[in-house]
């Protein structure tokens, strides 16, 4: 069973940096597409980064563009995502999810394709 566990979340100021981590284990991880998502109270689950396999191909949505980036160590079965400039929008539940690919360079970026779902990491933003 594919399990994946997100970490690195909490209390960041405005402004700050963050990065949150998710460990993939129960299968081999560099088989898999990953993604970010975050979901904030009252909204739906949104996309915000996603990563191909080998992590030379990799997409963030426009409102982490600038200021964040998603990669990956495979070595290390986990993979990242990299927010600089917190701002208090970005405050939610960020979750990752997995998803087998058998193309190297496949990028996900649509909710509903992923196999598996970390229980996600809670982010506040303080103004």
């Amino acid at each position: 069973q594919v399990q994946l566990v997100e970490s690195g979340g909490g209390l960041v100021q405005a402004g700050d940096s963050l990065r949150l981590s998710c460990v993939v284990s129960g299968d081999t991880f560099s088989n898999y597409a990953m993604g970010w998502f975050r979901q904030a109270p009252g909204k739906e689950r949104e996309f915000v980064a996603a990563i191909s396999r080998s992590g030379a191909d990799f997409y963030v949505t426009d409102f982490v563009k600038g200021r964040g980036t998603i990669s990956r160590d495979n070595a290390r079965n986990t993979v990242y995502l990299q927010m600089n400039r917190v701002k208090p929008e970005d405050a939610a539940v960020y979750f990752c999810a997995a998803v087998r690919r058998i193309n190297l360079g496949a990028i996900v970026a649509t909710r509903w394709s992923y196999e598996y779902w970390g229980q996600g990491t809670q982010v506040t933003v303080s103004s």
